[in-house]
């Protein structure tokens, strides 16, 4: 596909209407009559109108395609069950097997070799340059073997500014979404070094660089779906190759997703969504707010229905902590058995912070008003305050007295006029 199909609003949101003439135009354009088609899809911790979709493909695509099956672009993160594939797609159990039964649901396995292909290398001389001299080493790109049974690919992508890739989407949903774990790993780790208040909410950076080099290996034929939710509605729709249509999805998100503010406040609470699980995934609330708080400032990831540290990476982050990233790079042969993509996510939301003579200071103070108990947040390095004390009617419209109050927090970055980054 040569050009980009869709639109993107900065007041109002896209019609079903509209999303039907979209997703018209854009497949017939793709001649998939009698091919398998995989959809790759987010999971529940991205906010998305994957039910629309579903629906439409299913209607336009159902009887002319030989398979029409799903991915879940999981990442890192736990599989879904039936009923939360169900959730995702906007059906129900008895829906799925009985109007939907010709499709199938398949949850990604970074971890499981045997479901990995091995698309290509990216050699060192390349990982040097691409990410300015701050990683050198060989990366082997993997990805799920099942991209390989299919003819064509479609992914659905949301896109907000993101810790790791400075916006979500586009080629992210095959790195780390379908990935295996050497490529997880490099980008991620990259990521830290970069610090996540420089390259959250900036659209051209190493990260992405790597991603875009690491998609290039792939042979299966592709389209995009990039979508910019904001209030709740699709404020763009974006369908065409993945690095075109991202980026026009970028350009929106960076005027809906960004807010700036002329100083910095001294308490921060943010509100997690209920669809934020564990700290893995309601880290965003740091990662979108940090550079708002003022040093020596404190955050607050407020999510009472938060027990777990991470489903996947628990038991490692309950050993090591949160740790500012200087920790880690000053001490690298105390953590060389560590996934990179596990420190990475400690020193995001322990935000940055300086490691000299074997004293920590972060910048700022981070605490979890969580379910979880305070004598594990005191083992993993982060301050705790009984979510029960807090009132929101107390924290709202007190931004002149320097607190902010954040509700849904993880989506919108905020940043100070000041930064230019």
């Amino acid at each position: 596909m040569s050009t980009v199909i869709g639109k993107g609003l900065e007041q109002g949101s896209i019609t079903e209407d509209e999303i039907r003439a979209f997703t018209e135009q854009a497949l017939s354009q793709c001649n998939l009559r009698d091919k398998r088609v995989l959809v790759i899809i987010p999971d529940l911790t991205r906010n998305a109108p994957i039910p629309v979709f579903f629906r439409l493909l299913f209607e336009l695509l159902g009887d002319q395609v030989k398979n029409l099956d799903y991915l879940i672009a999981l990442g890192t993160h736990q599989p879904m069950d039936e009923e939360q594939i169900c959730e995702r797609v906007g059906v129900s159990q008895r829906e799925l097997h009985q109007k939907y039964e010709k499709v199938k649901f398949f949850n990604h396995a970074h971890d499981k070799p045997e479901a990995l292909v091995t698309i290509g290398t990216i050699p060192e001389h390349e990982i040097d340059d691409i990410s300015n001299h701050l990683l050198k080493e060989e990366v082997e790109v993997t990805l799920n073997k099942m991209i390989l049974d299919y003819d064509f690919l479609i992914i659905m992508s949301p896109v907000v500014p993101h810790e790791v890739a400075g916006f979500s989407g586009g080629n992210k949903y095959l790195f780390p979404g379908i990935a295996g774990e050497c490529i997880i790993h490099c980008f991620h780790w990259l990521s830290a070094l970069i610090t996540n208040s420089v390259i959250n909410g900036t659209k051209q950076n190493p990260v992405r660089k790597l991603l875009d080099r690491a998609a290039s290996l792939l042979e299966v034929p592709r389209i995009c779906f990039c979508m910019v939710v904001h209030e709740k509605k699709l404020s763009g729709l974006f369908i065409g190759s993945v690095e075109e249509a991202w980026s026009h999805a970028a350009d929106l998100s960076q005027i809906l997703h960004i807010q700036y503010f002329e100083k910095p406040f001294h308490t921060v609470l943010g509100v997690a969504p209920l669809y934020y699980d564990d700290i893995w995934v309601a880290g965003k609330v740091m990662y979108k707010l940090e550079s708002v708080v003022a040093d020596g400032g404190e955050l607050i990831i407020y999510a009472p229905h938060i027990t777990k540290i991470s489903h996947t990476h628990g038991e490692i982050l309950h050993r090591i902590g949160y740790h500012v990233g200087d920790y880690y790079l000053k001490q690298m042969d105390k953590f060389g058995d560590i996934p990179r993509c596990v420190l990475a996510h400690s020193t995001h939301v322990r935000g940055i912070g300086t490691f000299e003579n074997g004293i920590e200071k972060p910048r700022i103070k981070v605490t979890l008003a969580t379910g979880i108990a305070p004598e594990t947040c005191e083992r993993i390095n982060l301050s705790c305050r009984d979510a029960e004390t807090i009132d929101f009617s107390e924290w709202k419209g007190r931004e002149k007295e320097g607190i902010l109050f954040v509700e849904n927090a993880g989506e919108v970055l905020y940043r100070l006029k000041t930064d230019t980054s």
